[in-house]
């Protein structure tokens, strides 16, 4: 199935670190916005504790600043960093309620969040990536539910909810070379902490396997794919 959203939709992504969004969800941002949606990320934690050898307070500035510098390239407008520990994420009501806080903050009509698996596509996932995905699905019931923080306003009912790179993806979003040069360009942006890993593969390769990946899915030569879930 092919994914379409309409300009009166607006997108809030839900990731645990800066580059998450990075690893070819981007590419469809920057389609999205292109085409007038809306699009805001939340971050959980400012990715501390991510490069080896640099103190932790330096890592959370350099990677705040290369997570902005990427939404810029594909168009995204509110960027907003939590204070939860890099790497030690926890399922618990006080992050749920963080994020039910932003949720009914942007209204927004799409939530997107990251794969949540044990074992996702790539290997064994990591367990901030698995605590976020799991704590955003409590936090959008959460946030339309107006028992639940009446002190954190109105309540907001979101429509969809979209798990980025799932190992059985449902639909896929088409992305032109404009869209996946974007994103590659995005990713691009996280030189340090990419500087850190030399063995990892450049930004072309791996945005454009997932855009081949999805393409793939979809039956055309570009995609991002997605499993998607009416809220």
């Amino acid at each position: 199935m092919e994914l379409k959203l309409e300009p009166t939709d607006s997108v809030l992504a839900v990731v645990a670190h800066p580059d998450d969004m990075e690893y070819g969800t981007s590419a469809a941002v920057a389609k999205w916005t292109s085409e007038g949606v809306e699009v805001n990320y939340l971050l959980l934690t400012h990715g501390e504790a991510g490069i080896s050898g640099l103190d932790p307070q330096e890592t959370a500035r350099v990677r705040a600043k290369e997570q902005r510098d990427a939404c810029d390239q594909v168009g995204v407008g509110d960027l907003t960093l939590l204070e939860f520990t890099d790497g030690l994420l926890e399922h618990t009501l006080e992050l749920r309620k963080a994020i039910a806080a932003h949720i009914r903050r942007l209204k927004p009509t799409v939530l997107l969040t990251q794969n949540f698996d044990v074992f996702a596509p790539w290997g064994i996932n990591q367990a901030d990536h698995r605590v976020t995905g799991l704590a955003t699905i409590d936090a959008a019931r959460d946030a339309a539910n107006e028992w639940l923080y009446p002190e954190l306003g109105e309540k907001h009912q979101a429509t969809k909810l979209l798990i980025a790179n799932p190992a059985e993806p449902n639909c896929a979003v088409r992305i032109g070379e404009g869209d996946l040069q974007r994103g590659v360009a995005s990713l691009t942006q996280h030189r340090d902490y990419l500087r850190a890993l030399p063995d990892h593969p450049a930004p072309e390769e791996i945005v454009g396997g997932a855009a081949r990946g999805g393409g793939e899915f979809l039956g055309v030569d570009d995609a991002i794919a997605f499993a998607v879930y009416d809220l």
